[in-house]
């Protein structure tokens, strides 16, 4: 009932109708293997609308209307749903918050063209860097995943690391994301260990892997995968008697895993990486943030999961763009707005300011090639002196390639 007042009342019907409340598509998993880990998409979005509206925004008055289209967890479902957001429901602009979304991508890039899509850009869509498709805007990450950073590789060099070990889902994502740090951590001079980037989705037989790592006498860990499979990594490591000096994760920080007592147990000194800086560093911009999720998204701890972050950025992407257009601002000089525009870092959240007009400009984390690391200690996240945040530069010449 929250969201439903602070989205406002009445509804537009045409995307080119900018004298009503802003019909916003969020296209997410809501069913299929993936739905589970995107349930807090919805809630993200709509808590940023109604904060937006609490706080007097200058275009808070026009309202949000939010439609939400699954993606079913699979690319042709992300298809399906961009279509029926942009041609059917008309909305005025789409926030891509899925791991499919390359599914859709050529679709938003073309017959789609003249609807922004403001989001997350995690999926390892080409569509994100291709210069024709200037709708498109990458609200989280914006990674090219065929380029590498020296931010994982300087930051285990901190640590003490010698060689890293890789496990990556067989996903574009997350293989490109493996090997762009190995790739890194080689650039700081550790040496190559273990590297497994065909791992199938959401396995937990990880004995094989554990043994292969063991085996490999690698020290540091990066696992683009889901928690599941990195909390099984982590208690196989710890019961073979490895000691790693670091096991980061690119996902599983936020309020679901302090819920769950043996899943805290499982995770503990795993570190988490996020683009955004986590609650617990306790700034002016975090304490807004968790206190409006505990106000608007019933979130009884204030920390954000995975998919409500994403959504709440996306829908702060847009917001920050209406406001530089102009609230009644046609699709076209939204997009415009936004091209020219080198100010929005999130409310604060992000150490460095995006840049929309330069595609692919970071390969890690987000702006800056930043990322936040976050060490699960007890039942807290603390974020790691060492990552908090840690940031690099393009390493010239790389080329991640996955074999």
């Amino acid at each position: 009932m929250l969201v439903l007042a602070a989205c406002g009342s009445g509804g537009s019907t045409d995307a080119g109708d900018t004298s009503g409340p802003v019909k916003v598509g969020v296209l997410t998993s809501l069913s299929g293997a993936a739905a589970a880990h995107y349930a807090d998409t919805e809630s993200g979005v709509k808590a940023r609308f109604a904060a937006y509206k609490a706080a007097g925004g200058k275009c808070a008055s026009r309202g949000f209307d939010v439609v939400m289209g699954d993606d079913q967890s699979t690319p042709q479902g992300a298809l399906t749903a961009a279509q029926r957001l942009v041609q059917q429901e008309h909305v005025y602009a789409v926030l891509p918050v899925s791991t499919y979304f390359y599914g859709a991508g050529q679709y938003a890039g073309t017959q789609g063209g003249g609807t922004p899509f403001l989001g997350g850009a995690f999926d390892g869509g080409e569509q994100w860097f291709e210069p024709k498709y200037d709708n498109l805007f990458p609200a989280m990450s914006g990674t090219d995943y065929d380029r590498a950073a020296t931010t994982l590789g300087a930051y285990w060099k901190k640590l003490g690391g010698t060689k890293v070990a890789v496990v990556a889902y067989n996903t574009p994502s997350a293989a490109k994301a493996g090997e762009g740090a190995a790739v890194s951590a080689e650039h700081a001079g550790l040496a190559r260990g273990y590297v497994n980037e065909r791992v199938p989705f959401g396995t937990s037989d990880v004995g094989p892997i554990v043994l292969g790592i063991k085996k490999s006498g690698a020290d540091v860990l990066y696992a683009p995968v889901i928690p599941e499979t990195g909390f099984a990594l982590a208690t196989g490591l710890r019961r073979a008697g490895v000691e790693m000096k670091s096991i980061l994760l690119a996902t599983g920080y936020g309020a679901d895993l302090l819920k769950s007592p043996p899943t805290v147990k499982a995770a503990q000194g795993v570190g988490f990486m996020t683009s955004y800086s986590p609650v617990e560093k306790d700034t002016e911009a975090t304490r807004t943030w968790s206190a409006a999720l505990k106000k608007y998204a019933e979130s009884a701890s204030g920390i954000p999961s995975f998919a409500q972050a994403v959504g709440w950025i996306s829908a702060d992407l847009l917001l920050h763009g209406l406001e530089k257009a102009g609230c009644t601002a046609s699709q076209e000089k939204l997009k415009d707005a936004l091209r020219a525009d080198r100010s929005w870092t999130a409310g604060g959240l992000f150490p460095q300011p995006a840049d929309f007009a330069n595609k692919g400009t970071y390969s890690v984390g987000g702006p800056g090639d930043c990322t936040f690391v976050s060490i699960l200690r007890g039942g807290k996240f603390v974020p790691d002196p060492q990552g908090a945040p840690v940031c690099g530069e393009q390493i010239p010449g790389a080329k991640v390639t996955v074999k």
